[in-house]
């Protein structure tokens, strides 16, 4: 078994342009693909590849491959899927909240695959029995994509319901979420530069001190 991270840092998480600057969030999705690839060794996946372009500046100590493609998300995905024999788990960068007891409950179900919904109709974990077999279609409703692919392909399919795997980090106001839920390297750094603001509505983020 592989895991497979598609991992972009350059000018990444421009939505998160009104709390962060960009070398800030730059930073920040450095320290979310670390966590995700602790939760992935804590785990047992310890072949692990990262795909990504050249100009992305992946760690050279977190014990990973990296895959350089300059290819779009799918086309490179797509392109590597058709290499593989054995089963792929593919896990975006942005998700810090994955712990590796979700990453061992997805990677023994027995269905050909298991699709992890993100907010907003994506997908941020596919786990892929037989790469080969399958394709992916990533942006916009990619968990209803990845659906209809499963059929068309006969596979049979789990939906992997978790509310911090659904969790991916691209606003504001997911932020709070790596302060609630969240460990590691991420949730170091976001507490360095926010407080929690509590009150009569959900909680938000706030500069320190004004909490």
């Amino acid at each position: 078994m592989k895991a497979l991270i598609p991992y972009k840092k350059k000018n990444a998480k421009s939505r998160l342009s009104t709390v962060l600057t960009q070398q800030e969030r730059e930073d920040l999705v450095e320290l979310m693909l670390r966590d995700v690839v602790f939760s992935l060794c804590e785990a047992g996946i310890d072949e692990i590849d990262i795909l990504t372009t050249l100009d992305n500046g992946v760690p050279t100590d977190l014990g990973a491959n990296v895959v350089l493609d300059e290819h779009d998300l799918n086309e490179a995905i797509n392109g590597y899927l058709e290499h593989e024999r054995r089963p792929v788990l593919i896990i975006m960068a942005d998700v810090p909240l994955v712990r590796s007891e979700h990453l061992r409950e997805i990677s023994s179900r027995s269905e050909d695959i298991v699709i992890v919904p993100g907010k907003g109709g994506g997908t941020n974990i596919l786990f892929i029995k037989d790469p080969a077999n399958f394709s992916v279609k990533y942006y916009g409703p990619s968990f209803l994509n990845h659906c209809n692919i499963a059929k068309v392909r006969n596979c049979s399919v789990y939906v992997y319901d978790s509310f911090l795997l659904s969790t991916d980090i691209d606003e504001p106001h997911d932020l709070v979420e790596i302060m609630l839920h969240g460990h590691g390297n991420s949730l170091r750094y976001i507490n360095e530069r926010f407080d929690i603001e509590t009150g009569r509505t959900r909680a938000k983020i706030s500069a320190p001190g004004n909490a």
